[in-house]
């Protein structure tokens, strides 16, 4: 009888298990979340207009573009011309106190001679096809720099990438506070490549419907 009594107690005590094995499962979570975010990939929102019309930028998150960042693929490969990146702005820019990321496409590789005629660009002497993501009758000026950031600005003469920098401009070139105005970005500035909007849903999908250079350009 004593033993019956016994195991009636112990069946009436809280089984308190389940409450432990959802706190390990929450806190094991966190640190996959903390974890994906830091080394694999991320999500971002296009709070300016400099890359319109690929991406849609505004203060309102809710109304911009979101993009998840690929945070792998350079730790593996270079960028390439063509891919928009993220990056962390370079030390010259000034008015920037947040240092908040940008986001511009890669124009200009390491090396190479960039230069501005008769608004568009010439990367070795040779003009750079940029149909695919800008409108035939866009032109790019260092004039969109007006008395923001370097003077001259970077690209008002012709200029040699250096070694493991990149140029980045914006697709809206006429309103692009990008590497025309303050110089190139050190390679361990950038955090990753734009690969998918998410957001809005009507345009969920890859950003660039094809690839930017499906082949090696000048």
């Amino acid at each position: 009888m004593q033993n019956q009594a016994s195991d009636k107690n112990s069946s009436q005590e809280p089984d308190n298990s389940w409450i432990v094995e959802l706190g390990k499962t929450m806190i094991l979570s966190i640190f996959l979340a903390l974890g994906i975010r830091t080394f694999v990939a991320e999500a971002r929102w296009i709070p300016t207009g400099s890359m319109e019309p690929t991406l849609h930028g505004v203060k309102d998150q809710w109304k911009a573009d979101k993009i998840i960042v690929d945070k792998v693929k350079y730790r593996f490969a270079k960028p390439e011309r063509g891919d928009i990146v993220v990056f962390s702005p370079p030390q010259e820019i000034q008015n920037n106190p947040e240092r908040e990321a940008f986001i511009k496409r890669v124009i200009g590789l390491p090396g190479e001679k960039v230069e501005l005629r008769k608004g568009k660009v010439y990367i070795n002497s040779k003009p750079l096809r940029e149909d695919v993501y800008l409108a035939p009758t866009v032109q790019t000026f260092v004039d969109a720099c007006n008395s923001t950031g370097l003077q001259p600005p970077f690209l008002a003469q012709p200029e040699v990438i250096p070694q493991n920098s990149y140029l980045m401009l914006g697709d809206n070139r006429p309103n692009s506070y990008d590497g025309r105005c303050w110089g190139v970005v050190p390679r361990s500035n950038i955090i990753g490549r734009a690969v998918v909007r998410f957001w809005p849903l009507d345009r969920m999908g890859a950003i660039d419907k094809s690839p930017a250079y499906s082949s090696p350009q000048p």
